[in-house]
């Protein structure tokens, strides 16, 4: 129940624009740190999943980078 409430609030933090809306950033990773975080919990479970997205958001820290940073979920 908690993974299923977690992805929804992923995919609503998706639908209404995500960085761009909320942090006015782009952002430098494909796929987005949202959609890097919904895939590792699907895959991994809640608490995995979040440790892995967490870690991932960390890496952001470039706010205009220009290059986009291929890192697809292994």
């Amino acid at each position: 129940m908690a993974k299923r409430l977690i992805l929804a609030a992923i995919r609503r933090y998706q639908r209404n624009g995500g960085s761009k809306h909320y942090f006015n950033l782009e952002c430098n990773f494909t796929p987005t740190c949202s959609e890097y975080t919904a895939q590792a919990i699907t895959k991994y479970g809640c608490v995995k999943g979040i440790k892995f997205g967490f870690k991932r958001i960390c890496r952001c820290n470039q706010r205009d980078n220009p290059n986009i940073i291929e890192d697809p979920l292994q």
